[in-house]
């Protein structure tokens, strides 16, 4: 016989699981703004929202009374409506829609039994659903676009602050040769910033209302008149007057923009994790009190922001692919597929969201240590300077002379553990060729800059020219 437990909940009791950030997991995964943005009221909101537009809408035109338009809309506010009973109703009708629309006529039906006819005039489940998921999508858009210019902001100070701090380019996970930080963080911000002027045009999804099979035959001759008034009030981003219910390129260019940006974050969180790896130790993650620490090891100072960003690009990928599996739907409605989308863009805009928060708090609390950036150019006693002194050498000796002569040069500074510039001013035919002024103005990796000033403001110059559509930040 078990003993009780006051965490369990009594027997026959449901057990609801609400997607809180409030849970076990925490803020990990999805941060409390994405989450209410998507929770259940607001989905239900979002479908009621588009019934009481299809209402004033038909009532604009003379499908319906004004009044039933008005008794409609009054009762079209999801705090009145048992949100787990609609879900268990769905269960069995298929989707959410259905078991709504029965609620909310019955609550119309009980104050006004003729208004109570005109619930969902002409309208289809489908319908319902996206434009309902549209509302959502708008506002989590808002947020995404928000997000995404602070972290532009922050990218575009840092590429300026440190275009001219050296730090060893890595290749294959190899010393490659210098390049300025302030050109790797303008690297990243060039992809925040097409990626904020791409979703300002792509990635915003629009309602829809197309009845049974996308003709509103029902509405007759004024079905186009609907249409328009519908599209002015219920307000949305993209045509609404084309039915979109097995034509599904916009839901998946969406979510080919979401995988878009959480494939770059993870690049971001990816290349901070590497250069704040305790042997390289260049940058490290914002400090707080707690903050990855480790159940075992007390020195630990994970970098915890890294993991979750990485750990959301992993995702996504798939999710993406899922949308792109659900394209080919049967006929006039789908058979599944329309289903599979459902949670999918849900996760999709979450995971995109709480990464980009996410890596938001992690560029604007990043922590640059040039010093070790410094240090770690001089590990190799000169040797990623060797290109820069071959190519001054080719001019006179040739270069294949001049590439063999460097590589000479760089066994025996292998070997020996001396620097190669002392090794190369021993040598007498580098010395006929270049002074001693000239060896340390060649083993200055501050100067060997090549077009990274060039590439720095051509970022930065796309960066201001977006700037006048991104959200301000102090």
């Amino acid at each position: 016989m078990m003993r009780d437990d006051p965490t369990r909940p009594p027997h026959g009791a449901r057990i609801t699981m609400t997607g809180s950030p409030a849970g076990l997991f925490g803020e990990l995964f999805v941060d409390s703004e994405m989450a209410a943005l998507f929770d259940d009221r607001a989905t239900l909101q979002g479908m009621l929202d588009f019934e009481a537009a299809l209402a004033r809408a038909e009532a604009e035109v003379g499908v319906i009374p004004q009044q039933a338009a008005a008794v409609i809309a009054a009762q079209c506010d999801a705090a009145l409506y048992d949100i787990a009973a609609i879900g268990q109703a769905a269960t069995l009708a298929g989707n959410p829609a259905i078991p709504l629309v029965k609620a909310l006529t019955a609550r119309i039906a009980a104050i006004d039994a003729e208004s109570a006819k005109w619930v969902h005039f002409g309208a289809t489940s489908q319908d319902v659903i996206d434009s309902g998921a549209a509302q959502q999508q708008r506002a989590v858009g808002d947020v995404l676009l928000e997000r995404a210019s602070r972290l532009a902001h922050a990218l575009a100070a840092l590429a300026k602050a440190h275009r001219h701090t050296p730090m060893i380019g890595r290749t294959f996970l190899q010393q490659a040769v210098p390049i300025p930080f302030g050109l790797k963080a303008a690297q990243w911000l060039d992809t925040v910033v097409a990626w904020h002027d791409d979703f300002m045009l792509y990635g915003q999804s629009s309602h829809q209302l197309g009845g049974a099979a996308g003709t509103l035959a029902s509405l007759g001759d004024r079905a186009p008149a609907v249409q328009e008034a519908f599209s002015r009030i219920m307000p949305s981003i993209g045509a609404v007057m084309t039915p979109s219910h097995t034509a599904r390129a916009r839901q998946v260019r969406i979510a080919a923009e979401l995988g878009i940006l959480t494939g770059h974050l993870g690049k971001i969180a990816l290349d901070v994790a590497l250069m704040a790896q305790t042997e390289i130790a260049e940058l490290a993650e914002p400090e707080a009190p707690g903050k990855g620490g480790s159940s075992a090891m007390p020195h630990k100072r994970n970098p915890v922001l890294c993991t979750l960003i990485l750990a959301a690009a992993k995702r996504t990928p798939g999710l993406v692919a899922t949308m792109l599996a659900a394209m080919p739907q049967e006929h006039e409605r789908g058979l599944g597929g329309w289903h599979a989308e459902w949670p999918t863009m849900r996760d999709l805009h979450l995971t995109a969201g709480s990464a980009l928060g996410q890596t938001v708090a992690l560029i604007e609390g990043l922590q640059v240590f040039p010093e070790a950036m410094r240090r770690n150019l001089d590990l190799t006693n000169g040797l990623v300077m060797a290109e820069r002194v071959s190519l001054a050498l080719a001019d006179s000796l040739g270069r294949g002379t001049a590439h063999h002569l460097l590589e000479e040069a760089s066994r025996a500074c292998v070997a020996s553990g001396r620097h190669l510039r002392d090794l190369l001013a021993e040598d007498a035919t580098v010395s006929a060729h270049l002074s001693p002024a000239d060896l340390d103005a060649l083993f200055d990796p501050a100067t060997y800059r090549g077009a990274s000033d060039a590439i720095i403001d051509r970022i930065l110059a796309a960066y201001e020219a977006e700037r006048e559509f991104m959200s301000p930040h102090a």
